[in-house]
């Protein structure tokens, strides 16, 4: 009797201590599942980006998420707060959390550029400043391509010009919209001094002119960039600077008639 009693306080003794070491261990595995739970907020690319995308064209593009500190990979960014004047080194895609050492100094790559996305070319023009938002596009701007012809006199019939475009002899036009500039190449400045008095007789002020072209590189597909060498050889090229805001439309063709 008092053997059985004695193995029974063992055998309970031996549960009480089993749980305990239980309970512990189940108690460590939470806290370290827990510390590879640490939530943390990253970036989150939402849609394709471009390689060359302005760090400040990015916040449309990217979403804050939080996530476990084990899912995070070293170098994630939070914010876009001191990425000013960066572009991104390469395509993103969406669902990639957003790495600092995706966004570079375009300088830091090749002077004055842009990587050239997957797929595409580059070719360049030679517009003067006021074709160039007075000389201000830089590599990394997306822009507008307008086109401007003269068409001859004696064009045939036949010919391959929208309809609303016979019988006038100038024509503009949109040929792109999105293009993005990978280099912009400046010729050295050479400014002339206007002076501009006020009607009233006041004294004269002094406005820098710019006086100076530029090799304005962009990427496109061969056949996109077909169509600029055609715009440059036979017309006048001019760009337009596009915002996060800018609306894209498909106007008409504008002739001397459509203007007014």
């Amino acid at each position: 009797m008092k053997s059985r009693l004695l193995g029974g306080l063992a055998a309970l003794l031996l549960a009480v201590v089993g749980s305990v070491l239980l309970f512990v261990y189940v108690q460590g595995a939470s806290a370290r599942a827990q510390a590879g739970l640490e939530p943390v907020n990253v970036l989150v690319v939402t849609e394709k980006v471009a390689a060359g995308t302005k760090s400040s064209d990015l916040a449309n593009k990217v979403r804050s998420e939080t996530l476990p500190k084990s899912a995070v990979p070293e170098g994630v960014l939070s914010s876009l707060d001191e990425q000013n004047g960066k572009v991104t080194g390469v395509a993103l895609e969406p669902g990639e959390q957003l790495l600092a050492a995706r966004l570079v100094d375009p300088r830091e790559l090749v002077p004055g550029t842009v990587p050239v996305p997957e797929g595409l070319e580059e070719v360049t023009i030679l517009l003067t400043p006021e074709r160039l938002l007075g000389g201000r596009i830089e590599a990394g701007d997306r822009v507008t391509v307008y086109t401007s012809f003269k068409t001859e006199e004696n064009m045939p019939a036949e010919a391959s010009v929208p309809a609303e475009v016979k019988g006038w002899k100038q024509s503009t036009g949109i040929l792109f919209h999105d293009v993005l500039v990978t280099a912009v190449q400046k010729a050295a400045p050479d400014t002339k001094k206007s002076s501009n008095s006020g009607g009233d007789g006041s004294s004269a002020s002094e406005v820098e002119m710019p006086n100076g072209s530029a090799f304005v590189t962009v990427a496109r597909s061969d056949a996109d960039a077909a169509k600029l060498v055609f715009g440059a050889e036979f017309g006048t090229i001019w760009l337009a600077k596009q915002t996060d805001t800018s609306a894209k439309s498909d106007p008409p063709v504008t002739t001397f008639g459509g203007l007014y």
